[in-house]
């Protein structure tokens, strides 16, 4: 089913790792730019070649939730990033939707191409920290929040079980629905 989407996601994310070979810190900014920018095509494009609408519409969701947890944080704890360019270091917002993107994948449609796009995620991590983008924390909190969302929101293609967490400030809970 998304068997061949594995190799073609791995070939580029293996052409995507060398481009900071050079050591630098734009190399290695340019190189996550581009691995956080495959794996959200790939979170999107999956699905719509596959005419998974559903699946295209939770990574949809799966992407914005975790852009909007990461940049109200950014608001909300300013900090300054490790090359002083602004305070805006956490958490990463490349790192969270990078995760939220690998997480909708591996939970949508399996560990085949789950465990290839998890590791360009932690790829766009290391990259974040050796460009001066971000400290280790911002990183590890953008990928706290990238896979809570891509987990939370993603269900597994033809489930016919649904689990829904829902909360409020009055309260909160969980909904269950089933196909029959």
């Amino acid at each position: 089913m998304v068997r061949y989407s594995v190799t073609t996601l791995a070939i580029a994310l293996s052409i995507t790792t060398a481009a900071p070979a050079a050591a630098s810190e734009k190399g290695w900014n340019d190189a996550g730019s581009i691995a956080r920018d495959a794996l959200v095509v790939a979170a999107f494009g999956v699905p719509a070649v596959q005419g998974d609408w559903d699946g295209v519409l939770q990574a949809g969701g799966s992407i914005a939730a975790s852009a909007g947890v990461t940049y109200g944080l950014k608001e909300a704890f300013p900090e300054r990033r490790p090359d002083g360019s602004d305070d805006k270091s956490f958490p990463s917002g490349h790192t969270s939707m990078s995760f939220a993107a690998a997480a909708t994948l591996q939970n949508r449609y399996g560990w085949e191409i789950g465990v290839p796009a998890q590791i360009v995620a932690a790829f766009v991590g290391l990259s974040r920290v050796e460009a001066k983008k971000h400290h280790v924390h911002d990183v590890l909190v953008g990928a706290a929040i990238g896979e809570a969302s891509g987990f939370l929101i993603t269900r597994k293609a033809g489930d016919r079980v649904q689990v829904f967490p829902w909360g409020d400030t009055k309260g909160g809970g969980v909904a269950v629905t089933m196909r029959f």
